[in-house]
């Protein structure tokens, strides 16, 4: 079984390890036969991955945060290769679901004897995830993070706390299953693969990746008491029974924003729109965990 890693140079906090080195040091100790590819710019992961696919190897590796495995995810769909993960991001979402381990060692073991599982795939406005999407307030603060100078929990935290006194809620027409219309307010609006955002921040703690649905979470505004309820709730996988939040399951969302309204995909901002057309692609992608 060959193995192709994608290395995004610039992922995680510890820049000090040569993880290309370990890498080789962790692979060549599993037996693998593998090559490792380094990223360059953005969206090249997804060239790679797709270019990996086309030369053969059956695991394509992910080395880095969230957008990496989005990238890498993206580039595998449709392909014969399975998408494999060693995280090294702030949150790790994906990882975190499907239970990979977190350490370089154990994740470049897990990838070299993987077992195979196909898993749900969603797609917003064209644009695959894997994880998480999301409209309002969430994907304000991805775009704001981005900016930041520095990634990690403490610097997310420190975004959405100074942005929460700012951020206010859009007028939004939802439609689920191309049969349920409703009115609301969209503070949050995510659309769950699976069931956290990253960092153990369980926003849609029931969601299953392989049950052909998404998630739906909707918070349409966010008052202090509210706030401590969501907040807990995020943190200890207990916001479908907290009240800070309403929960539906679909496979297809439109939605119309009465002004524009930031979206991210998987964490990462994407842009402003006001038309959203989000549906969910039963196992789709294939991994190795």
């Amino acid at each position: 079984m060959r193995i192709c890693f994608i290395l995004n140079p610039t992922s995680g906090t510890n820049r000090s390890q040569d993880v290309p080195a370990l890498l080789t040091r962790y692979a060549t100790t599993a037996g693998a036969e593998f090559a490792i590819w380094p990223t360059q710019y953005a969206g090249h992961a997804e060239e790679l991955a797709r270019q990996a696919a086309a030369e053969g190897y059956r695991v394509v590796a992910a080395v880095g945060g969230d957008g990496t495995v989005n990238e890498v995810g993206r580039g595998l769909l449709g392909t014969q290769a399975a998408l494999g993960i060693v995280p090294r991001g702030s949150g790790n979402g994906l990882a975190r679901h499907l239970h990979i381990p977190l350490d370089l060692p154990g994740a470049v073991r897990r990838v070299c004897q993987p077992t195979f599982q196909r898993i749900d795939t969603g797609e917003i406005n064209g644009r695959p995830f894997f994880c998480t999407a999301g409209l309002g307030f969430d994907a304000h603060v991805s775009k704001l993070f981005a900016r930041a100078g520095t990634r990690g929990l403490s610097t997310y935290v420190k975004v959405a706390l100074r942005e929460y006194r700012r951020f206010r809620p859009t007028p939004v027409q939802v439609t689920l299953q191309g049969q349920e219309l409703f009115d609301t307010h969209c503070y949050v609006l995510a659309f769950a693969n699976a069931a956290q955002y990253g960092n153990n921040a369980y926003i849609a703690p029931r969601a299953d990746i392989q049950d052909g649905l998404l998630d739906v979470c909707l918070i349409d505004g966010l008052s202090l008491p509210r706030a401590v309820r969501v907040g807990l709730g995020l943190a200890l996988g207990t916001l479908a029974v907290s009240g800070g939040a309403v929960y539906h399951t679909s496979r297809h969302v439109l939605v119309r924003a009465a002004t524009p309204l930031g979206f991210h995909v998987d964490g990462d901002y994407v842009e402003d729109a006001t038309d959203f057309e989000v549906a969910l692609h039963p196992l789709a992608l294939e991994v190795a965990v």
